[in-house]
């Protein structure tokens, strides 16, 4: 049976909840913390136009797919939803922490793409920090979810040249949109023989977890991709 869940993240925001967001603010300073908030909208869907993607809802509703809304991530109503679904495998698209109580769930676990190289890029935002290590690759991540964050069997992995466009911001736009668009391409080659594909699959390395740059790190990637368009140009 094929059903889609759209988790809206509605909880209530309780002393843990803002307790991890002060622990972060401390960790990466208040300049990196409102830096944060202005460059989220880099990798916002709506500004990614080229990928074209529809309403998640109408697009159920058109091909006949059950589709059902749960307020919350790890609630006792995904729980329930995805038992009844009786599932062979999961998918989880975009989501924060999954418990175990729902990815061990279906027969075969639940996949996630994460939309950078693993395990060198776990926990990270694409592109960003692939420019703040100096590499000029990017790339996408589809693994199986255990109870750590981005640090289960990889299933499928491509890396590909980043595109630099005129600025930072539009280059990173521009590569989420590419990473989108070749990981649901992957995806497609991945669930058309899962059984291949696990069988080839593999644990990670050790890797290296990143969050919200610092105001120091920002200007690091933003002296980096000054070095990497100059690259670009040269190697043109």
């Amino acid at each position: 049976m094929v059903k889609v869940i759209l988790n809206q993240n509605l909880q209530k925001k309780k002393w843990p909840f803002y307790k991890k967001k002060l622990k972060k603010i401390l960790r990466i300073g208040l300049l990196g913390a409102l830096n944060g908030i202005r460059i989220r909208k880099w990798f916002k869907n709506d500004n990614i136009g080229e990928t074209n993607i529809q309403d998640i809802e109408s697009i159920c509703k058109n091909r006949g797919i059950p589709f059902e809304i749960t307020s919350t991530l790890n609630s006792q109503r995904t729980i329930d939803i995805v038992k009844n679904c009786a599932p062979d495998l999961g998918l989880s698209l975009g989501n924060s922490y999954i418990s175990s109580k729902v990815f061990s769930i279906p027969r075969y676990g639940m996949l996630n793409i994460h939309g950078e190289v693993l395990p060198d890029f776990q926990n990270a935002q694409s592109v960003i920090w692939q420019i703040f290590e100096g590499r000029s690759e990017t790339g996408y991540t589809i693994h199986k979810i255990d109870k750590n964050i981005d640090t289960g069997d990889i299933i499928m992995q491509e890396k590909f040249p980043i595109v630099v466009k005129k600025d930072l911001p539009d280059t990173v736009k521009f590569n989420c949109s590419l990473i989108i668009q070749r990981a649901a391409d992957g995806l497609v080659k991945v669930l058309s023989d899962y059984n291949y594909y696990l069988q080839h699959s593999y644990k990670q390395g050790k890797g290296k977890s990143y969050t919200t740059p610092t105001f120091r790190q920002y200007l690091r990637i933003k002296q980096q991709f000054k070095k990497l368009s100059a690259l670009t140009r040269n190697a043109g």
